[in-house]
């Protein structure tokens, strides 16, 4: 069964990854995209909203700006289209907008769409409930490119939900350490962010404990590892029921 696919924001860096790589799988197809500066050189068709478009497709894969994503939740609910939702940096406002629409079509919403990623956070839970329980420190360090406005990253933030989930939220987090000169909190969650250069996207998270550090790191080196989660989730989400679902979906139905 071919899976036609609107991608809402087609002419970004991530949209012209994703439109390559949709070229060369299985299942999928683009079928129209959605961006404001209009490129014709995608292979399809390109509408600068989605309320110009006349193509009907299976589901929509977002990789444009949070200021976009309140029209992409209102059009998504009204047509009952399936979403995966991609863009961070999302206001608790769109967060709780993203609840509402989930009941009206399925939502696939994930911080970051890397499968490897994906499986590190269950990882940690199990980590941590080993580790944290033992008394070990944690700290996550999270670096990205000069071009990059948000910060922590919403993966860092995913990382440290992940591990306070399996930890019954014992936790608070930590982003700046230069304010208050006192002693760690045994019960924090340091968050930390580099920005420069080209870098892709590096995550550690980092258990201290005493005489001994244990480390769990992931490594982008394109953007290609986020447009194939994409598509795979874009494959999971075409034609699910309402709800809110997550890549630990996608992952477990691979399984």
């Amino acid at each position: 069964m071919m899976i036609r696919i609107i991608l809402h924001g087609c002419s970004g860096a991530m949209g012209r990854v994703i439109s390559g790589l949709a070229a060369e799988m299985e299942q999928v197809e683009i079928v129209a995209g959605i961006d404001l500066n209009h490129q014709s050189d995608l292979g399809y068709p390109v509408f600068e909203s989605l309320k110009l478009c006349d193509i009907s497709a299976d589901v929509v894969v977002d990789f444009a700006s949070a200021k976009a994503v309140d029209h992409l939740l209102e059009y998504c609910g009204e047509k009952q289209l399936p979403l995966v939702l991609c863009t961070t940096g999302l206001s608790e406002e769109q967060t709780e907008l993203v609840k509402k629409t989930a009941a009206r079509t399925a939502i696939l919403r994930s911080a970051n769409m890397s499968l490897g990623i994906n499986t590190l956070l269950k990882l940690l839970q199990d980590a941590a409930k080993v580790l944290a329980g033992a008394g070990f420190d944690i700290e996550i360090l999270e670096k990205h490119h000069n071009r990059k406005v948000d910060a922590p990253s919403g993966t860092a933030l995913a990382l440290a939900d992940s591990i306070n989930e399996a930890m019954d939220d014992q936790y608070h987090y930590k982003y700046d350490r230069t304010i208050d000169r006192i002693k760690r909190d045994p019960k924090e969650i340091g968050i930390q962010a580099v920005r420069g250069g080209t870098i892709v996207g590096e995550h550690e998270v980092i258990f201290a404990g005493q005489d001994e550090v244990v480390s769990f790191s992931h490594t982008a080196y394109s953007k290609a590892v986020f447009a194939k989660g994409a598509l795979e989730a874009a494959r999971f989400l075409a034609g699910k029921k309402p709800g809110l679902y997550t890549m630990a979906d996608v992952i477990a139905s691979a399984t």
